[in-house]
């Protein structure tokens, strides 16, 4: 499931990362990273799968730092959207938000089973379940594009998604830093 996972999401970043910069969207772009960013965690799920739970949880912060720097970017993306003030293309911007929430929902549906898991898969899950979420608010951004003709709905959406990303990646940081404290005091009751 988890390659699987992970070849979509690097599709997605393609196709999103070549749309959000022709349509000029900032909602698109920061989708895009999440995607990149998502199927580089899918990467690091695959490789730590059998590993032991303190080598999981270790992936995890990386997994958890990783969500907080893309939620720092993508409110950096939108002040400098809101400096400029040029409105994206909004037909694209809803297309794409379409078929990329098309893709997630397959992904959430492959995963749905294991979303309390360890700090590791838990991680995997909360991922793709911000992602189909933020695919709604990319489609609901481009039609507040189409009607008002301002960037505005775009960096709206842009700074929603970013503060997803902090508190998912605050989430799977401070479950994984539970776990990893949990078998540093195992193994010190076992060295007795």
């Amino acid at each position: 499931m988890l390659w699987i996972a992970l070849l979509v999401n690097a599709a997605m970043f393609v196709l999103e990362l070549g749309a959000g910069m022709r349509s000029g969207s900032a909602s698109l772009l920061a989708d895009a990273i999440d995607f990149l960013g998502d199927a580089a965690n899918y990467g690091l799920s695959l490789w730590v799968l059998a590993m032991a739970l303190s080598w999981r949880a270790r992936a995890a912060l990386i997994k958890g730092a990783s969500m907080l720097a893309f939620g720092v970017f993508v409110i950096g993306r939108v002040a400098w959207g809101a400096w400029q003030g040029i409105p994206p293309e909004p037909f694209t911007m809803g297309g794409v938000g379409l078929l990329a929430l098309a893709a997630n929902l397959g992904v959430a549906v492959l995963l749905y089973a294991y979303r309390e898991g360890d700090a590791n898969m838990r991680g995997v899950w909360l991922c793709t379940r911000n992602d189909a979420l933020g695919n709604l608010a990319v489609m609901g951004a481009a039609l507040g594009v189409l009607g008002t003709g301002t960037a505005w709905p775009d960096l709206v959406v842009a700074a929603i998604m970013a503060g997803l990303a902090i508190s998912g990646g605050w989430s799977v940081v401070r479950q994984a830093r539970q776990e990893l404290a949990g078998t540093a005091a195992g193994a010190q009751l076992q060295g007795y």
